[in-house]
């Protein structure tokens, strides 16, 4: 067991920070669960969150989408805990809870009252470690109807649904982990057999390929007692699933055009870029920022307010583990060719390379997301799910001062190499226009 001190900084006035300490505890049962423990008694609740080492990026082409089927099929029932029951436990008792699927990872979580929180960590060890005995084919072919009417509803039938899976498609070859959606291909989720899923649990759901983190108002000597008494007799698995993956690139432009059921065109430009963490990708969240994370910032004061050619335009840096890109999504308004909001979106590129930026905009781009980094780490959910999403990727849940130096370290400099390095390479350029209609 290790004590670890988690410093973040808060922004008080426009230039001024003050340290602010957590003090948390990392630690492993016997059997590889990593635990987490940080303490806050400011208000009697607490938050359960544990993360699994699996996401999308560890299918299989033709097996795409079974990590997402597991956030929902991870409610339906374990051994000692029927059907759907883990919801009415947590709410009855007062608390909240939800489950998330990303590209590399899977996380459930729970808050509720801190005289309760044993029945979370109840739950989480029940569907850990006795989810196979009561997984029956009703409820595969359930959740398959349900994530089959996710999909439909979210993604072919929902305007503009497409045009991440579309993207991605093209931006990664097929053999990378990042090369598909989350929530799967149609005919992946109609094709999952019992068999699919039980191999699914059995290589991914073990105590050593988890952490969890309890946060809030309890004591670390009655925690570790408990996670010992629910988790540690779960045996571990052998864990052989490493992913190889190449570093994706692409030789040259490609150009995608999709009719949909839209009134509004919309552009989609895609680069890839850096990983997580890596040390161009602060640098690239506080490019996107200055291109269009406030009404006066590059793109949207041409684009929609100085030219009105555009309802909205959106920049954005996207790391993982395993790949990262760039993207820029703009929808014109009527009558207006995407033409010309490509042209004035490159201009801006160019001269971020050319001119960099100022002074100013580099100051406020970083204080804000500095702020807003503080703010959503006052929600001790979020502070908890930090904890898990610095372990995983850093090997270091005290990690919340790194995290905001990153983007100290940003100046003029290494912003304008970041975006030279990776916005002057080929793209994927997505265009989603109105279908036609017959009268």
């Amino acid at each position: 067991m290790a004590d670890c001190v988690t410093k973040s900084l808060e922004l008080v006035e426009r230039k001024k920070l003050n340290h602010l300490n957590l003090t948390c505890t990392k630690g492993k049962l016997e059997n590889g669960l990593e635990y987490i423990l940080y303490q806050d008694k400011s208000i009697p609740l607490v938050s359960v969150n544990i993360w699994y080492r699996v996401g999308s990026a560890y299918e299989t082409k033709g097996k795409t989408g079974l990590a997402h089927l597991f956030e929902h099929m991870m409610f339906q029932g374990s051994e000692n805990v029927p059907k759907e029951m883990h919801f009415r436990y947590i709410q009855e008792a007062g608390g909240t809870l939800n489950g998330s699927t990303s590209t590399d990872r899977t996380n459930y979580f729970e808050k509720l009252p801190a005289n309760n929180f044993e029945l979370a960590l109840w739950l989480e060890s029940d569907r850990m470690g006795f989810f196979l005995p009561s997984l029956t084919e009703e409820k595969l072919n359930n959740q398959k109807d349900v994530v089959k009417n996710e999909r439909l509803e979210r993604y072919d039938n929902q305007p503009y649904g497409l045009a991440w899976e579309l993207l991605i498609t093209k931006l990664y070859p097929a053999n990378h982990p990042y090369s598909w959606a989350t929530i799967g291909f149609l005919k992946d989720i109609e094709g999952y057999t019992f068999n699919d899923v039980k191999s699914f649990f059995q290589k991914y759901y073990a105590p050593n390929n988890a952490s969890i983190v309890i946060a809030g108002d309890f004591e670390n000597d009655k925690a570790v007692e408990l996670l010992r008494k629910y988790f540690e007799p779960i045996k571990p698995f052998d864990l052989n699933h490493s992913i190889v993956f190449q570093k994706p690139e692409l030789k040259e432009n490609i150009l995608i055009e999709h009719k949909d059921n839209v009134q509004l065109e919309r552009i989609y430009l895609a680069w890839h870029s850096d990983l997580i963490y890596g040390f161009n990708d602060a640098s690239l969240e506080v490019a996107a920022d200055i291109l269009s994370g406030s009404k006066n910032s590059r793109l949207y004061k041409r684009l929609v307010f100085d030219l009105q050619i555009a309802q909205d335009v959106t920049a954005f840096q996207y790391s993982g583990k395993f790949g990262g890109h760039f993207m820029i999504i703009s929808t014109a308004r009527p009558g207006v060719n995407l033409n010309q909001i490509k042209e004035i979106i490159f201009d801006e590129i160019n001269n971020l390379i050319k001119d960099g930026v100022t002074s100013r905009e580099l100051e406020k781009s970083k204080n804000g997301i500095k702020a807003n980094f503080i703010y959503s780490i006052q929600n001790l959910d979020t502070v908890a799910d930090y904890l898990n999403h610095y372990n995983y990727y850093l090997n270091e849940p005290n990690s919340f001062e790194f995290d905001l130096d990153r983007y100290n370290k940003v100046d003029k400099d290494t912003l304008k190499n970041a975006v030279q390095l990776y916005l002057t390479k080929p793209y994927v350029e997505l265009r989603i226009t109105p279908k036609e209609h017959n009268l």
